[in-house]
């Protein structure tokens, strides 16, 4: 019976497949700008709209430990060094600080990496401390806004909560020396308390030359419905399951693992970005944290995102219409992932695909070297330039202070 069920569904999933092929015979468009004030946002350019600072720390904090593992370069949270080096050239740069709009500190905290490559955090909170004294100390222009019109990447999996592990995450909090300050990180959650007002939320890096590098032509027939690769559980840190992920990708490896509209698995092939381009749909789940680099990967390689995250701030939201190019599946019904994902018309199908195609949505995801027009360097210059004018509030009074210097956990109050 239960063959006759998948057989039943691979006849279905052959229709639609032979319906999207017809559909694009006829039509000649293969692109579609990104309509309204999306598109608008999308193809700003922040040049004379912005003035940043630069502060120049000691290379403790940034090019030595860059020496010391030049693996950082690679990693999904290497935003905070391609930043650093595209300000150091960019024409919204400032040598005066007395003209600048915002002021950016160059602290590479993710930097500090185990033998397989994963991030530890746990210097992260003294290292930002450190710096924060240091610039307070030599500088006038931290003290007179407590860092309001600062802004610091912070690309941990909970931004400046500074854990991996959400639990200790949401008890540490955001660093407190922070509080005022722009955020600019990977990690968004509504209503979570290590996503504050006014942060901007951005891409995690991926290697753009690398996945140049891999391209397919782009008329290969998306013979693959469904493609994932990666955990379904975190056996290591969460034994007896449930907690990673919210259980949401083991309710996908238990509902889907027979279904042959799925290719989903654990083992990461060397053809990996090249499936991806053979998909219509590429699954992109929460894992320890709600983002990860498969959100790029699939704007990238044209397979429409299928974002299993419940509350999720995605990258650049106000410029990028995820609703028209996504499909957001709610945790809960991922047992009804099949059923969700083949009731999508063709016609509804095509259009993702076309939207997807416009170079500037897969400009703005990426971080390139160097960089180019509307990429996501320039999609963070646009989110600044936004908040300008700063408001009155921003400037302290005589006398007026927000900030508490000893608060939060004693570790972190240890000199860096």
């Amino acid at each position: 019976m239960r063959n006759w069920t998948w057989g039943f569904v691979g006849l279905l999933y052959l229709a639609l497949l032979l319906k999207i092929e017809a559909l694009k015979f006829h039509r000649t468009e293969q692109t579609e700008r990104i309509s309204g004030s999306a598109g608008d946002v999308l193809e700003d350019d922040p040049v004379g709209r912005l003035k940043v600072f630069v502060y120049e720390l000691p290379s403790k904090y940034n090019k030595k430990i860059l020496q010391k593992d030049q693996r950082c370069l690679n990693h999904m949270f290497a935003a905070e060094i391609y930043m650093h080096r595209f300000l150091l050239s960019s024409a919204v740069r400032t040598f005066n600080p007395e003209e600048a709009d915002w002021f950016y500190t160059p602290v590479y905290t993710t930097c500090d990496l185990t033998p397989n490559g994963l991030p530890l955090p746990f210097k992260s909170p003294r290292m930002m401390r450190s710096a924060i004294q240091l610039i307070a100390s030599n500088w006038p222009y931290w003290n007179r806004t407590e860092g309001a019109d600062h802004f610091f990447i912070t690309p941990h999996d909970f931004g400046a909560c500074f854990h991996y592990q959400e639990e200790k995450a949401i008890e540490r909090g955001i660093l407190p020396l922070l509080q005022r300050a722009t955020l600019v990180q990977t990690f968004g959650q509504r209503n979570h308390v290590c996503l504050k007002d006014g942060s901007i939320t951005i891409p995690p890096y991926a290697p753009p030359q690398k996945m140049q590098s891999h391209l397919i032509p782009p008329d290969t027939p998306r013979s693959i419905f469904v493609y994932f690769r990666g955990l379904f559980y975190d056996v290591g840190n969460d034994p007896e399951g449930g907690y990673y992920a919210r259980g949401a990708r083991a309710a996908v490896w238990e509902n889907f693992k027979d279904n042959p509209l799925f290719d989903i698995s654990t083992e990461h092939p060397t053809t990996y970005y090249e499936d991806m381009q053979r998909a219509i749909f590429c699954l992109c789940p929460l894992g320890w944290a709600p983002w990860s680099p498969r959100l790029v990967e699939a704007v990238i390689f044209g397979c429409i995102p299928v974002i299993i995250a419940d509350d999720i701030v995605l990258p650049f939201a106000d410029a990028i219409p995820w609703e028209d190019i996504g499909v957001f599946v709610a945790e809960k019904d991922v047992p009804t992932l099949d059923t969700i994902l083949t009731s999508i018309p063709p016609e509804e199908i095509l259009r993702k695909q076309r939207l997807l195609a416009n170079p500037s949505m897969k400009q703005a995801m990426l971080f390139p070297q160097p960089a180019q027009s509307g990429d996501a360097f320039h999609q963070i210059l646009n989110g600044l330039a936004r908040k300008l004018p700063h408001d009155k509030s921003t400037y302290l009074k005589p006398g007026e202070k927000f900030l508490n210097w000893t608060a939060g956990p004693v570790g972190d109050l240890k000199p860096w």
